[in-house]
């Protein structure tokens, strides 16, 4: 199977699908070994962890797709990818980024219906582009994919501008326009996800980000809503920034890092991660044969 047809099965197979958000390679090593069936990419994970900037449309297309490579070079779960708005202001340029994700190996992306000077979806003063514009977006994104099943996700932040019916109408028009689900961001009760997965009859997402809009709610609790998919984007980037953090506080303090050993992950943790005395072995090897 392709990676989107990857996705479409983990939707499928569990319900709803947790996806929980990988930094980096190695955070997508660690969730294939918990057992997910599906990661992401988040675009405000790309711009602060990766750039070290806010979540405002200042990372690019190539930015992203850095990380995509290394992801997919080493870890098969399928991988969903915020590409914000499309990273450009046509048609043209959304085009190039599907085929872009394509190409890279990613199994999904979602699009946003915010302008092109975007923010975090649950930060406030949003601004919009039109119904048709958005679904303009999704017809070049479906246009544009060379594989049929990479899956084009239509996100609407439109309930905190314009309400819960205007939102449901413009997630309408973007399944008509050929999105494959929908994402309604930074909603803040069930019933609205389930008005949404009535109305758009396609798989939806629920952003489960913290200190957000949207409340934690669980596993059982979405799946009473019909939500197909959990998105977890941050969880593990805000514990390990946590994390790092206090580390650093710790040592430039102390002058010494034995209070942290004890919430270190040691060297042979991560060595089974990375599965790294799988190469050493080689190279012993290559060694061997070249003395002899």
């Amino acid at each position: 199977m392709s990676a989107g047809q990857k996705f479409r099965e983990a939707v499928r197979q569990e319900k709803p699908l947790q996806i929980v958000g990988t930094i980096n390679a190695n955070h997508a090593l660690m969730a294939k070994r918990v057992g997910y069936r599906a990661i992401y990419l988040s675009g405000g994970g790309v711009a602060a962890g990766s750039l070290g900037m806010p979540d405002l449309g200042i990372s690019n297309l190539d930015d992203v797709l850095t990380d995509i490579r290394r992801i997919t070079d080493v870890c098969d779960l399928p991988l969903l990818v915020d590409v914000d708005t499309g990273f450009g202001a046509s048609a043209f340029n959304v085009a190039r980024t599907t085929r872009s994700l394509v190409k890279f190996g990613a199994a999904a992306m979602h699009i946003e219906d915010q302008v092109g000077a975007k923010r975090c979806g649950h930060r406030p003063g949003k601004e919009l582009v039109s119904k048709d514009e958005m679904a303009d977006r999704i017809k070049a994104a479906v246009d544009a994919r060379t594989d049929p099943g990479f899956v084009i996700m239509a996100r609407t932040d439109a309930l905190a501008n314009e309400g819960l019916d205007q939102a449901i109408d413009r997630a309408v028009a973007c399944v008509k326009a050929g999105a494959d689900m929908i994402f309604p961001e930074a909603i803040t009760d069930l019933p609205m996800y389930k008005k949404f997965a009535d109305a758009v009859k396609v798989p939806i997402l629920a952003n489960i980000t913290e200190f957000g809009k949207s409340p934690l709610f669980t596993v059982e609790e979405l799946r009473s809503a019909n939500v197909a998919m959990i998105l977890y984007p941050l969880t593990a980037f805000r514990a390990m920034n946590k994390a790092a953090l206090k580390a650093y506080e710790n040592l430039r303090k102390t002058g010494t890092q034995k209070a942290s050993i004890g919430e270190m992950q040691t060297r042979e943790e991560l060595y089974d991660i990375i599965n790294y005395h799988s190469y050493e072995k080689k190279l012993d090897e290559l060694f061997t044969r070249g003395r002899s």
